[in-house]
């Protein structure tokens, strides 16, 4: 049997990176893509593909889907992961951080679903697991092209799984809430019942479970990872 194949978009450091080499330790083959060069070192030093390009460019998403298919056959699970879009008050944010907002947290999951869409529905199964946020369901001011954009995917998550589901397609979003990569501030640690940041792995073992069969029956949901910061049931 060949191995799975995951594709990891911003992938080069950070959530992104530790899910690949997550994946790859559990008998993946990955593809790493992200704009820095990062996520190209990185695949190819997990034995499997690297690729730089942006996801805000379709041409590049289109690119590393096609390197993809040409090496590996077929596309199994893709993990979505960005930077870091604007920030401010929310106030004082202007049209174009807006848009640039949207670029970075919702429309980067659209277009690459887009195109590995035909793929999963012609293999008649595969697995979207999108980074998120905590803040996607209870704001935080610190945050507000992220939380805004984000509670949006959660909604683009259902209505595409509520069409792709009987065909064998998944997607589902993981909310992560304060990670080690970050610095450790007191009043955001003090709003956290477990008392701490995520380990990044805490992360990576999630995504790798979304991304399996394991999670078969698994379908899109928003899975909060954050130490019990947020407080909504």
């Amino acid at each position: 049997m060949s191995k799975q194949v995951a594709l990891i978009v911003g992938g080069g450091s950070g959530i992104g990176a530790d899910a690949a080499r997550k994946l790859a330790a559990d008998g993946w083959d990955v593809a790493v893509m992200s704009s820095s060069g990062k996520g190209e070192a990185l695949g190819e030093k997990l034995g499997g593909l690297g690729f730089t390009g942006s996801n805000l460019v379709v041409a590049d998403l289109e690119a590393f889907v096609a390197a993809a298919m040409d090496r590996f056959g077929r596309i199994d699970a893709v993990i979505n992961c960005t930077g870091h879009g604007p920030k401010g008050p929310v106030d004082e944010i202007s049209d174009t951080d807006w848009h640039l907002g949207m670029d970075y947290y919702m429309l980067n999951v659209v277009r690459m679903v887009r195109i590995v869409q035909p793929i999963m529905l012609k293999q008649g199964s595969g697995s979207i697991v999108n980074v998120s946020t905590f803040a996607a369901f209870e704001p935080d001011p610190d945050f507000p092209t992220s939380a805004i954009f984000r509670a949006s995917l959660a909604g683009y998550t259902k209505l595409w799984t509520n069409k792709f589901a009987s065909a064998g397609l998944r997607m589902n979003n993981v909310l992560p809430g304060f990670i080690d990569s970050l610095p450790e501030k007191e009043d955001r640690v003090a709003r956290i019942p477990a008392g701490r940041y995520a380990k990044v792995e805490e992360l990576s073992n999630v995504i790798a479970f979304l991304a399996s069969d394991a999670s078969s029956y698994v379908i899109g949901q928003n899975l909060r990872v954050d130490g019990g910061l947020t407080v909504s049931v």
